[in-house]
């Protein structure tokens, strides 16, 4: 269960310090300093925006290659089915139809379905796949079709309650613009900041939804550096 208010900042922040106090390495220091930065601007964002931790995952394939507004209508169209047994047994057809808002729906109704046929096999339990260690339990995601490393990580960190950090575009996008060349690659990119940052399951969670609240805020396509809590660090890369 995350915190609220102040004990809230005190575990985070805290606990980050405990951490980077003891390293005077650029790295370290920087990943201290946006998150501490963000989370002094925006406050905790208690994500994952779902009312349970399977619509959680559901929303989490649907959220590909989309944004967030198209997921919320195509979840609302999801409502009255959203439990396990009756996604299961639901026509592919019928399932594509009412997820169509999210784009690529028929692609996405078979992604969903797939992903059902392995939720089945651990009979729908999340607390029992809790679990599981969680290279294991990242490799039978990442077996699943549609399911690629950062949906698996979003459910892995927000379904499952392991820690890891997740590449999206928009963690690019700002580690970039803040002067790090990072690995190309995905697993390379999360190792590197990992490395760096304490195995606390509230620390990851809230410093991808700060990533994205800052990616939409301020760190669009198009910077609205004016105002921007990460301004006095950047190198406001831009190419």
């Amino acid at each position: 269960m995350l915190g609220n208010g102040n004990m809230y900042l005190m575990v985070t922040k805290d606990y980050f310090f405990i951490k980077m106090i003891g390293g005077p390495l650029a790295m370290q220091k920087n990943v201290q300093v946006i998150y501490d930065s963000l989370y002094d601007y925006y406050g905790p964002q208690s994500w994952w925006p779902a009312d349970t931790l399977f619509e959680m995952m559901i929303g989490s394939i649907l959220v590909q290659n989309t944004n967030w507004r198209n997921v919320d209508k195509a979840l609302l169209q999801l409502k009255p089915f959203l439990k396990p047994e009756l996604i299961y047994e639901m026509p592919i057809d019928e399932l594509a139809q009412l997820i169509r808002s999210s784009g690529f729906y028929n692609i996405k109704a078979k992604r969903i379905k797939a992903f059902m046929e392995w939720f089945q096999t651990h009979d729908y339990k999340i607390e029992q796949i809790k679990n599981i260690e969680s290279k294991q339990l990242r490799n039978e995601l990442l077996r699943i079709n549609g399911v690629g490393k950062e949906t698996a990580d979003v459910m892995l960190l927000y379904a499952f309650d392991k820690p890891i950090f997740i590449v999206d575009a928009y963690a690019r996008r700002i580690f970039y613009r803040l002067g790090f060349d990072m690995p190309t690659s995905y697993d390379g990119f999360r190792n590197e900041v990992e490395k760096e940052m304490p195995r606390n399951l509230i620390v990851y969670n809230e410093y991808h939804a700060l990533l994205v609240e800052h990616a939409k805020v301020h760190c669009k396509s198009t910077p609205i550096c004016e105002g921007c809590p990460l301004k006095s660090i950047c190198d406001q890369r831009l190419s």
